[in-house]
């Protein structure tokens, strides 16, 4: 049986993209990408990090803010999502906060009615300084504050995922706050210096460590304003496992959620139930 008739699993696309700093641009990029993926039988897809915007300076982000609940961007996502039928994790877009110069960087979730059924506002906010490059997210966004958990039922199956952002693949202890999943959704914009080191090995960490599935969608080149982003987007399952992976450019990969699998890694190694903490 094929996972668009089995209820035991569900079809996942992460999208990679090279963002620039035009907006109406990356959403039609992404739109085709969506498709594409929607297409192949996709019903839930990724988006990566700054999907919408790879601005030529921090600030940039700030002037296309959007009120939660009210905004083009999400507008368009939302009927995408309804026209498509899918599921669509738009990882991330500005919204607005009540400090005027900043914002949060957040995950919204539309499902196939178009409806926002979630939020996730990135908690870990990233800063790296070398020679040559430089980046202090605190100067721009706000920090949320909790963990954010996505649970569709589909088919009578309830799948439960994590959201996280990027930067936050480096501390564990969210994960483990989000309790037993399916699997994590991780939108990111990864530094090539960064990334080329530690982008795979974090990843499969959360894997094994949770014993579930993760989801990365990536952006993945050499963007307009000068950055260099790492890509890699990956597929990868319970066991550490790399199903699918994205190097490099604009495209999607795609995967199955398989609860068979899941119910295979963890009673023959079952960790979760060991833990003390």
């Amino acid at each position: 049986m094929n996972s668009a008739t089995d209820p035991q699993e569900f079809r996942l696309a992460a999208v990679q993209m090279v963002s620039t700093p035009n907006v109406t641009d990356n959403l039609m990029a992404a739109s085709l990408l969506i498709r594409q993926a929607a297409k192949a039988g996709a019903q839930l897809v990724l988006l990566p990090e700054y999907f919408c915007l790879m601005g030529l300076k921090d600030h940039d982000k700030i002037t296309i803010r959007e009120k939660y609940g009210a905004g083009f961007i999400q507008d368009q996502l939302a009927q995408l999502a309804q026209e498509l039928k899918i599921y669509i994790v738009a990882g991330t877009i500005p919204l607005e906060t009540e400090h005027v110069a900043k914002v949060h960087n957040s995950t919204l979730v539309f499902d196939p009615d178009g409806k926002n059924i979630a939020r996730y506002d990135k908690m870990h906010l990233f800063s790296f300084q070398t020679a040559d490059e430089h980046y202090d997210e605190a100067n721009t966004l706000i920090a949320g504050t909790s963990p954010g958990l996505l649970e569709i039922n589909h088919n009578g199956v309830s799948w439960k995922m994590g959201l996280s952002i990027c930067y936050d693949l480096r501390f564990p202890e969210l994960y483990r706050a989000l309790g037993n999943v399916d699997c994590h959704l991780v939108p990111a914009a990864f530094t090539y210096t960064t990334g080329k080191d530690h982008w795979e090995i974090l990843l499969r960490a959360r894997a094994i460590e949770n014993q579930c599935y993760v989801l990365a969608s990536a952006q993945g080149g050499a963007h307009v304003n000068g950055r260099r982003t790492w890509g890699n987007s990956m597929f990868i399952d319970p066991w550490g496992d790399i199903e699918q992976c994205l190097v490099a450019g604009e495209g999607v990969i795609l995967g199955a959620l398989s609860k068979n699998k899941l119910d295979a890694v963890r009673s023959k190694l079952p960790a979760l139930l060991h833990r003390k903490l």
